[in-house]
């Protein structure tokens, strides 16, 4: 086996796309699939193309500023599209690509589990709570 120096490695996985390694692309595109808001929107996008505020309806909590933003990293990442019709007022639908499509069922089953753990989820929080005490006070909530 070559051994390569640390640029060499960072080259590689530039070609390769290896995650584990800090320079690879892949991590970008990690950190925006696995935003929660990602999560939801390609999922509120299942059933078909949505208008900016039925989204927001749909995502209870999205700020219409943090929705903005997402919608236009997806859109910027081939994962949706967004559709204007010149009509007064101008309509804008937003819709899964094919990419995003192929994407919506490992998000939509993320989505399912998290719904379907959370009680022994929220147990498991309570049970290393009370073996930690003061800690639980600072510890991020899943």
């Amino acid at each position: 086996m070559t051994t390569r120096t640390a640029a060499e490695r960072r080259q590689r996985a530039k070609v390769e796309y290896d995650a584990f390694v800090a320079a690879c692309p892949t991590r970008e595109l990690l950190a925006t699939i696995s935003d929660k808001w990602v999560t939801l929107v390609l999922t509120a996008l299942a059933d078909g193309p949505k208008r900016h505020g039925e989204l927001r309806v749909r995502i209870a909590g999205v700020s219409q500023k943090m929705l903005t933003q997402t919608l236009r990293s997806l859109e910027r990442g081939g994962l949706v599209d967004r559709a204007v019709t010149p009509e007064v007022p101008v309509r804008v639908d937003y819709s899964l690509t094919p990419l995003g499509r192929s994407l919506l069922p490992v998000v939509a089953a993320v989505k399912t589990w998290a719904e379907e753990n959370m009680d022994i989820v929220r147990a498991a929080q309570r049970r290393y709570d009370s073996r930690t005490p003061g800690l639980s006070a600072t510890t991020p909530r899943v």
